[in-house]
């Protein structure tokens, strides 16, 4: 997907996000994440936007993160600064550049123009599920977009590149593959005790099946939508049981 496209989608989201952490109650709890309040989101979106920043300004990690003093911010203002740091990194560069990033195969600015725009969408649905306002809707193209990310960058190349972090999830894989399909996209996903393994083709054989519209797809890959919301096809356990995986991956 375009950059200037992601930008966009990053801008609106994070506008929204704004609007949300200005006019409800900060104390309120965040439904999608547990044992954190709407204040604890809201710094923590902040905080990430700022470390991307130190990212691509060090060409590296930055150490001893946060920063002392972060934690004492207003989270608003947190949250205005860091984004404003954040679009002036990004002006400033080309989406070509080089940069430092997590995920091997894109070692570019343009990594952290798109998972910065799939941050802040999924963080932008919480905001509104802690305020108990509709959620505005997901555009299709950034959810595809997201889902990709999501299935390729944090369960593909993390379960090979950190297995750890996975725990003993992975130990008790069987090889089943669960077939995701929505309008514009599908994907194979089959987890082994080694790695979890997503193809774009050749996708028949799967023992179970999800179908979704792509925002509700993206959504239940974060956790951020129920069994009840998606079609779910074939042996149900293997659906459930990769849906451990894809929280351990996404954490």
């Amino acid at each position: 997907m375009e950059s200037a496209r992601l930008l966009d989608s990053l801008a609106g989201d994070f506008d929204r996000l704004r609007k949300v952490a200005t006019t409800a109650d900060l104390a309120a709890p965040v439904p999608s994440c547990p044992g954190w309040t709407l204040a604890d989101l809201i710094r923590h979106v902040g905080t990430v936007y700022l470390h991307k920043v130190e990212c691509l300004r060090l060409g590296s990690h930055p150490d001893d993160w946060p920063p002392p003093g972060i934690a004492d911010e207003d989270p608003a203002a947190l949250l205005d600064r860091s984004y404003a740091a954040l679009s002036a990194e990004f002006g400033s560069r080309d989406p070509a550049d080089p940069a430092f990033t997590w995920y091997g195969p894109d070692q570019t600015v343009g990594f952290w123009i798109r998972r910065m725009a799939q941050e802040t969408v999924i963080h932008r649905v919480d905001a509104e599920l802690a305020a108990e306002v509709e959620p505005g809707a997901i555009p299709d193209d950034i959810a595809l977009d997201g889902i990709d990310e999501f299935l390729i960058a944090f369960i593909e190349y993390g379960s090979r590149t950190w297995p750890d972090e996975y725990g003993d999830t992975l130990g008790t894989a069987d090889g089943r593959s669960v077939r995701l399909d929505t309008t514009g996209g599908s994907w194979l996903v089959r987890a082994t005790p080694e790695e979890v393994q997503v193809r774009v083709s050749d996708l028949d054989g799967a023992e179970a099946g999800v179908t979704a519209d792509p925002p509700t797809l993206l959504l239940w890959l974060w956790n951020r939508a129920g069994d009840d919301e998606v079609a779910v096809t074939g042996e149900a356990d293997a659906v459930a049981y990769l849906r451990t995986v894809f929280a351990a991956g996404a954490q």
